[in-house]
């Protein structure tokens, strides 16, 4: 028997009461309630409709009918684990591998992109036998034990850097070390990744893995420079590491242009492992790591087995396969693009109307408005930033200002 809904209130008082206060909500100090959703709009409990802006992992939007019926059909037929032959997991593979450059061909399918980038750390261990880890400022790669000790944004405010965590400068080009004004802003970047591989080695450390975000999101919606990436990789290869470009957040079309966020580098950048997760099922649980076999026998050389219970399923890769079947019937990355220049314009447009929009840039719909409280020392302007967000929440539609 079905449950009479409760109350916004009573759901909050249930939730304050049986949930853990570090879960946190949207606007806390009025949250809404959303009952359901479809395509771009979310409903709360009186029916009241939001423009969702701020969901990255909705990819073809919510609720989509060809990612629920392939879904509800395939758990109809069986839902196991990936210890027996399925056509499903094999599929999806294939399908990966076709979007993918050709030496990123074997795959490892998980359940969430915290699990993906906790494989990653750990093969690229396997492989290169090193210990030591480069990430850029700011950065988040996931809440396991492994992933908040390479994540800036986060073990700043709990145990601290691990001395074999080692922190390079956001490649930011707008309030970074080196900005737009910087002959070569690529090189420069890549050379503090190199000192900090020369200081490690003074320390007697080795570095098993640079790793980074295509598109840093959580540090502040930044494009690395062209070029970025290409000469970091030529300098985390020469100290025997590997490079992981983790597109959980920012890859599956959302660019636009390219499937992949890394391509924005240049089509001669290919990273040794690539982590994605939260679009790829669409709100399904799904992740995955795809690595060249080089690396996979690597891992596979210890004799000891990989297994993930739910990791590959049939429903899972069923749904995988009808995200991506979704993005290539609905244009989807051709309807980012062209949505994306259009918002962007608007938004430039506004930056020449507001002084206190400092930057908007931005790929398709991966696009962040850096809101200054100066333009001369482009101090963030948190407050004023937290505010907006607050208001176009007032205002039906969900958003998000970097």
């Amino acid at each position: 028997m079905r449950r009479a809904q409760r109350s916004r209130q009573e759901t909050l008082t249930l939730r304050r009461q049986l949930i853990g206060s570090s879960c946190k909500l949207f606007y806390p100090n009025d949250p809404l309630k959303i009952v359901k959703a479809r395509g771009q709009y979310m409903y709360d409990e009186n029916g009241r409709q939001y423009l969702d802006c701020i969901n990255n992992v909705a990819h073809v939007g919510h609720c989509h009918p060809d990612v629920v019926k392939a879904a509800h059909e395939q758990n109809q037929l069986l839902n196991t684990n990936s210890r027996y032959l399925h056509d499903n997991l094999t599929d999806y593979a294939e399908r990966l591998s076709e979007k993918l450059p050709e030496k990123l061909c074997t795959f490892y399918f998980l359940n969430s992109g915290s699990e993906a980038n906790d494989l990653a750390l750990r093969m690229a261990r396997q492989f290169t036998k090193h210990e030591d880890v480069i990430v850029l400022d700011h950065a988040y790669h996931g809440h396991l034990t492994s992933l908040i000790d390479i994540s800036p944004y986060k073990f700043r405010n709990l145990e601290g850097q691990k001395e074999w965590v080692h922190v390079a400068p956001v490649p930011d080009t707008y309030r970074g070390l080196y900005r737009e004004d910087h002959e070569d802003p690529a090189t420069a970047y890549a050379t503090e990744v190199k000192n900090i591989i020369e200081r490690a080695h003074k320390k007697g450390r080795e570095i098993a893995a640079f790793f980074a975000e295509s598109l840093p999101s959580v540090g502040g919606q930044i494009i690395p420079p062209e070029g970025y990436f290409q000469k970091v990789a030529e300098h985390v290869h020469k100290a025997g590491g590997v490079f992981v470009a983790d597109e959980i957040q920012v890859g599956f079309g959302r660019v636009g242009k390219h499937f992949w966020a890394f391509q924005l580098q240049g089509e001669e950048f290919i990273p040794d492992i690539v982590t994605m997760g939260k679009p790829i099922g669409n709100g399904h649980p799904i992740a995955c790591v795809a690595t060249t076999k080089e690396i996979a026998e690597a891992f596979a050389a210890t004799g000891v087995e990989y297994f993930n219970t739910f990791g590959g399923n049939p429903v899972s890769c069923a749904i995988g396969l009808a995200v991506l079947d979704v993005i290539e019937k609905e244009q989807l990355q051709i309807h980012a693009t062209e949505v994306g220049n259009f918002l962007m314009k608007l938004l430039t447009e506004q930056k020449v109307k507001h002084p206190i929009i400092g930057d908007v840039r931005g790929s398709g719909l991966f696009i962040g408005v850096d809101l200054i409280k100066d333009q001369a020392k482009r101090t963030p302007a948190t407050e004023e930033a937290e505010y907006l967000i607050t208001r176009y929440m007032r205002q039906s539609c969900g958003f998000a200002v970097c």
